[in-house]
């Protein structure tokens, strides 16, 4: 993969301007909660915010419309039912963009307009923010609990 390939969230060098400011990473986080802004802790807050993080995610790796997007969403799911619908999808994209995490563009495909969403550096710096979170606030129980619920070797 070219450097220009890689996702803008990717980059260590993005979205880190708040940390640049201290001496360690150990300042960092225990200073945390003053970098976080108020969309950061709404998605951390509940297991909505995760969906809509992994949606943010989901975008921050390519420009990508919403029935695309609602296809990878329900790609995940262990089930035969669709768990994701434009209900569901659009909505969380509307309040991302309101927001200013990603950016809606229309483009013609036919007669056919579609709208593609790319994220923003907004939304970049975001990622890394929660990112950032789950890094510093790493314990022993939510280690046991991440390999327990999501690790593909099986015990």
């Amino acid at each position: 993969m070219s450097e220009n390939d890689r996702s803008p969230v990717d980059d260590p060098k993005r979205g880190q301007e708040e940390m640049s400011d201290h001496e360690n990473e150990d300042d960092y986080c225990s200073n945390l909660a003053k970098y976080l802004k108020e969309y950061d802790m709404k998605l951390l807050r509940s297991m909505k915010g995760f969906g809509k993080t992994m949606i943010l995610w989901l975008i921050s790796k390519d420009k990508i419309h919403g029935y695309e997007l609602m296809n990878k969403m329900n790609e995940l799911s262990p089930s035969k039912k669709a768990v994701s619908s434009p209900s569901q999808i659009y909505p969380i994209l509307h309040d991302l963009e309101e927001a200013g995490l990603i950016e809606g563009t229309w483009d013609a495909q036919g007669k056919r307009k579609i709208r593609y969403y790319e994220i923003t550096n907004e939304g970049i710096q975001t990622l890394h923010r929660i990112r950032t979170v789950f890094r510093c606030h790493r314990t022993q129980i939510l280690e046991e609990f991440w390999r327990d619920m999501f690790s593909k070797n099986e015990e």
